[in-house]
């Protein structure tokens, strides 16, 4: 007679059906849908071990491929401005606009005038009064990274930045974002968290919009009245790098998403990537500067192995 399935027994069948998997070379996912364990690479032709940063953590993706794997585990870290990525794409998901569309003039209200130059946060100066297209004010978002009008675009969307809070914490779950929480617009918030994993997951959504994508591969802009801004990101003007976002803040360290157009058998595919939480508790810059060498060196990697596999089926 056979002995009843004890939790034990489960336990064993689990772990050698995941090591057939595994031998087989089966991918084995979560059931968030992502790959699990969370620290590992997916082998894809042509691509070596990739230079994954000591601290912090971060996730690669390719498309068609799918994870190129991730490390740091999966313990939720402040992103500082990188929750301005959620932020663009609820209005965009509202409010949505044709790539050659300007849409609706937004007053600047007093309380996005009275923010500019507070408690050190990153601001756009603008004036109580002014009346921005929704794509200006997403400009103003995305590239100079202002705080005060992520903070103006959620009351315009929703009535207040709590209302819109909670339309970002529902798209996070609708996008599979199980490890991040939204406690802010901005970002400025230490409390609003997330992982690289999920962060990859809002880039592939978010850059599917081509008013974003388009927005976050700008490298400067004219404003009347405000001159010339600069773009935070500086692996812009790198070969393929099609954006995404800056964030750091002493808490958060450097932070940075990033996409990258390279080519897989001729065609070109989309390479995305989130660096987290670099230096944490040095300076912004220090954090920053951190973010952005390790994202240089992963995209470098995975672009120069496609390129020397292609080379290689060549001859």
């Amino acid at each position: 007679m056979s002995l009843p399935r004890t939790p034990r027994h489960r336990l064993v069948g689990g772990a050698l059906a995941l090591a057939l998997l595994t031998a087989l070379g089966i991918a084995v996912v979560s059931p968030s849908g992502s790959p699990s364990p969370p620290d590992g690479e997916r082998p894809v032709s042509g691509i070596g071990p990739l230079p994954w940063p000591q601290d912090g953590q971060s996730a690669v993706d390719l498309e068609g491929s799918g994870s190129l794997g991730e490390r740091g585990g999966r313990r939720p870290v402040p992103i500082a401005s990188l929750a301005k990525v959620m932020t663009a794409y609820v209005v965009l998901d509202g409010h949505p606009l044709r790539p050659d569309e300007e849409g609706p003039l937004v007053e600047v209200d007093q309380q996005a005038a009275h923010e500019v130059g507070v408690g050190g946060e990153s601001t756009v100066p603008v004036r109580a009064g002014e009346r921005h297209s929704q794509r200006r004010l997403l400009e103003l978002l995305l590239i100079p990274s202002g705080n005060n009008v992520a903070r103006l675009l959620a009351r315009w969307d929703s009535g207040s930045q709590e209302a819109f809070v909670a339309k970002m914490r529902r798209a996070a779950e609708r996008l599979g974002m199980r490890d991040t929480v939204y406690t802010g617009a901005s970002g400025i918030e230490p409390t609003t968290t997330s992982t690289a994993a999920d962060q990859v997951r809002l880039v592939r959504a978010a850059m599917k919009d081509p008013v974003f994508r388009a927005i976050v591969a700008t490298r400067e802009i004219t404003v009347p009245g405000l001159g010339t801004i600069s773009n935070t990101n500086p692996l812009l003007g790198t070969p393929g790098v099609l954006g995404v976002k800056t964030g750091s803040s002493t808490p958060a360290g450097g932070n940075l998403l990033w996409a990258c157009e390279v080519r897989v058998g001729g065609t070109p595919r989309l390479l995305v990537g989130a660096v987290l939480h670099q230096r944490a508790n040095t300076t912004p810059a220090e954090g920053l500067g951190a973010a952005v060498d390790a994202s240089r060196g992963l995209l470098t990697a995975v672009r120069d192995g496609l390129a020397a596999g292609t080379e290689g089926r060549g001859r």
